[in-house]
């Protein structure tokens, strides 16, 4: 009777953490509000995501893996565009963000000016070193450095006529050492303490171009930082026998910086990794998931679909093989097995200002979420 009361409590423990979706719409919702500023590089908006997540954690009450801090600081050259962003095709005014962006890599422009037709999509005015490109989709990104043109691409449905005269008023600014943290929290081991799983997500996103337009990133990645801050929540409650850490790393945007440092100055010892998941793009679902490195640790991933066969959680569990595409490389790289984990299916938001949390499913958040706690208690057998 005594196993039967303790097992039901286990499950009422388990269900009431792993079916929160309403927390994680909660934090999907603050994470991309307009506070954070797309968790980027003005407006303050990483470091307040990185303050938050820390208070969460705090919260939950999970202890810093240095001892002294949530945050590992770190910086890095970024470009960034903090002000000024008007341009107008034809005399037509454009909205930044859904009728153009500026690639990452632009410099400062203030003209009014003719535009050279180079070939169907291409357009340029050689005095101020302006291209204007039309484009299917218009996909942001971040860049280390300006270079020595100012690049404007135009979505073609908002172009129109072929683009013959443009004014822009466009302001960038290098960043020679923005500094930004990873948030670093772990819930210490029962009887294998030194034995550590590690649960990571990416919380920087692409941040605001202009001052008026910012990238909110709901599914990359407030969904991974919100099913990171679940999990985070969970273990915090009900301790493992190994010890479970949480990272949520910075500059995953700017070319997976976050994750390179703390490898290069790890909080803990790598060889005590058993295992890392990496959370990336986690809201939606309804295709399944594809797991990279499934092909390098083919053992794990056996016991990760045998774990889903049994109890159904996903439609489908795509196998892809090693890819530099998000925070678990380095550690791979390093020599430490690690999966990342992203949802397939729903919205096709990708970089653009249309990834909102608003059309952001969550759909398969809970069976994510019960499958990964089942997969980590395999791994602590």
């Amino acid at each position: 009777m005594k196993k039967l009361l303790v097992l039901l409590l286990l499950s009422v423990s388990f269900r009431s953490s792993s079916q929160d979706v309403a927390f994680a719409r909660k934090m999907v919702d603050t994470l991309t509000s307009p506070n954070f500023w797309g968790r980027g590089y003005t407006n303050n908006g990483m470091a307040k995501a990185a303050d938050f997540i820390a208070k969460q954690f705090a919260g939950f009450g999970l202890v810093p893996i240095s001892n002294q801090s949530f945050l590992q600081a770190f910086s890095y050259p970024v470009n960034t565009f903090p002000g000024r962003m008007a341009v107008m095709i034809n005399n037509k005014k454009l909205v930044p963000g859904k009728d153009f962006i500026v690639t990452p890599d632009s410099r400062s422009v203030h003209a009014t000016a003719k535009l050279e037709q180079k070939d169907s999509t291409h357009f340029i005015n050689p005095n101020y070193r302006i291209i204007v490109s039309l484009e299917n989709k218009l996909t942001w990104s971040v860049a280390p450095a300006a270079a020595d043109y100012t690049s404007i691409q135009l979505d073609k449905k908002a172009a129109g006529d072929i683009p013959f005269t443009i004014q822009a008023d466009i302001e960038s600014q290098q960043v020679a050492d923005f500094k930004t943290a990873n948030v670093c929290a772990w819930v210490k081991g029962t009887r294998q303490p030194d034995s550590i799983i590690v649960i990571s997500a990416h919380y920087d996103h692409l941040g605001g171009m202009g001052a008026n337009t910012y990238f909110p990133g709901a599914n990359d990645n407030a969904s991974g930082t919100s099913l990171l801050l679940g999990l985070a929540k969970y273990y915090s409650a009900n301790p493992q026998p190994f010890t479970i850490a949480f990272i949520s790393f910075a500059g995953e945007e700017a070319g997976l910086l976050g994750s390179k440092y703390f490898i290069q100055h790890p909080l803990f010892p790598l060889k005590n990794i058993r295992f890392l998941l990496n959370l990336d793009l986690e809201g939606t679902g309804d295709e399944g998931i594809t797991v990279v490195n499934a092909t390098e640790f083919p053992k794990q991933f056996s016991v990760l679909n045998a774990v889903n066969d049994s109890a159904h959680y996903l439609t489908k569990i795509k196998a892809l093989g090693k890819a530099a595409n998000s925070d678990h490389y380095w550690f791979t790289e390093k020599g430490v097995p690690a999966f990342f984990l992203y949802t397939l299916g729903g919205i096709k938001a990708y970089h653009d200002v249309f990834d909102k949390a608003e059309t952001l499913p969550l759909n398969e958040y809970e069976d994510l979420f019960k499958l990964i706690v089942a997969f980590n208690n395999h791994l602590m057998k």
